[in-house]
């Protein structure tokens, strides 16, 4: 078997690929053209990328079988395509969750602190203990999350142990399991937009949370709140962004953002340069060593089970471009055939993932699974007799 890593990827990974006996041809230069070619002319059948586009024209007519995101969002994958011409699309969701919400603590932190502003200063020899000193802290205020996935709960772990308060919207967060992670529940964003100090994005890019995060989101924020955003640049609205912080009413602390360089080295001359209450850093969420370690072994353990089995670990749905229709909630088994039995299942009824959240809780894996179709009342009760299967409700959207 032929694996091609088009991107920048750990030695411990590439070690790995190699010790399961595949051939590995390894660029991380390839881009565009030159990748759509070079799949083509070593017909490679697993293709392994992180950052990098993976265009229609590079799933269309080769010998592909697997692509793996080594992370967890696939909006640079053409799932769609993908999955018309029988390639199979792959992730690492959980891998880099620590590294992403310790970002996102740092982000709240550089805001409230004003450290790049600090440091700005004294490399310009000026002294400004004064004006520096004014920060009203962490403990005590509101950190509000939209989304509840692997990262949020990251983040809820972290902003209760600076003594903040924790507020959440989640479509399938239910009261009990609000009470076991210490959060508040929102009905809302809105209600997280007005009750929160701190509001931290984490959801997935999708046509339902594109733009979710608003002019109307902006006007309902406390003065003087922060936006943090370590998601996808596109779940927000920018020129409304740019509006709210230039009139001051808001700060934000920004790892995505409009008009980022895609590659790791660049110019960047968009609109957030020289906004002076916004810190943005470079797109930096997921790249830690150890978070990178983790997607590495993630990669390898998800190629060892293709070349055995055909089977693609955490493989993703997920190719309509129209939206939800409906959600359903299954607790389950916290077993890792358990979710994969139960996509299969959804998929053989009809219905496609399209988006996804996990939380494990006393011993059960709780997924809420968005669909392109509702799911009828016969496979709802088929999903309930499957053995790893603990509950199912489909929820209205």
């Amino acid at each position: 078997m032929k694996v091609l890593v088009a991107d920048k990827f750990e030695q411990s990974g590439l070690d790995g690929l190699k010790a399961l006996g595949v051939e590995v041809i390894f660029d991380p230069s390839l881009k565009e053209d030159a990748l759509e070619a070079k799949i083509k002319e070593t017909e490679a059948q697993v293709l392994i990328v992180r950052s990098t586009k993976v265009t229609a024209p590079m799933l269309t007519g080769v010998k592909l079988g697997l692509v793996i995101r080594a992370g967890a969002g696939v909006n640079t994958i053409d799932v769609e395509t993908a999955i018309k011409n029988g390639v199979k699309v792959a992730n690492c969701p959980g891998k880099n969750s620590i590294a992403v919400a310790e970002l996102a603590l740092g982000l709240m932190l550089a805001v409230d602190r004003k450290i790049p502003d600090n440091v700005i200063e004294l490399r310009a020899g000026n002294w400004k203990k004064g004006a520096f000193s004014k920060s009203r802290g962490l403990h005590g205020r509101t950190v509000g999350l939209i989304g509840l996935g692997n990262i949020a709960q990251e983040v809820v772990k972290r902003a209760q142990a600076f003594g903040m308060r924790v507020v959440a919207y989640s479509r399938w967060i239910t009261p009990e399991i609000a009470a076991a992670l210490g959060v508040a529940r929102a009905s809302s964003i809105y209600e997280v937009a007005e009750l929160s100090d701190f509001v931290s994005i984490h959801v997935s890019l999708n046509p339902a949370t594109r733009g979710m995060i608003n002019e109307e989101f902006f006007s309902k924020m406390k003065k003087g709140a922060t936006l943090i955003n370590t998601s996808r640049a596109e779940v927000v609205d920018g020129a409304a962004l740019r509006k709210a912080l230039e009139e001051g009413k808001i700060c934000a602390g920004l790892d995505v953002f409009e008009g980022e360089p895609a590659g790791s080295e660049g110019e960047y001359d968009g609109p957030m340069k020289d906004i002076k209450n916004a810190y943005c850093t470079h797109h930096i969420g997921a790249s830690t060593e150890q978070a990178q370690e983790a997607v590495a072994s993630e990669t390898v353990r998800i190629v060892k089970e293709f070349m055995a089995s055909g089977v693609a670990l955490n493989e993703v749905k997920g190719g309509k471009s129209g939206g939800s229709e409906a959600v359903i909630v299954v607790r389950c088994r916290d077993e890792e055939c358990a979710l994969q039995s139960i996509i299969a299942e959804l998929a053989k009824a009809g219905s496609t993932v399209t988006e996804s959240e996990y939380i494990t809780l006393q011993g059960a894996l709780i997924a809420e699974l968005a669909l392109d179709k509702k799911p009828s009342e016969e496979t709802v009760w088929k999903l309930r007799t499957m053995s790893c299967v603990l509950d199912a409700s489909v929820m209205a959207l």
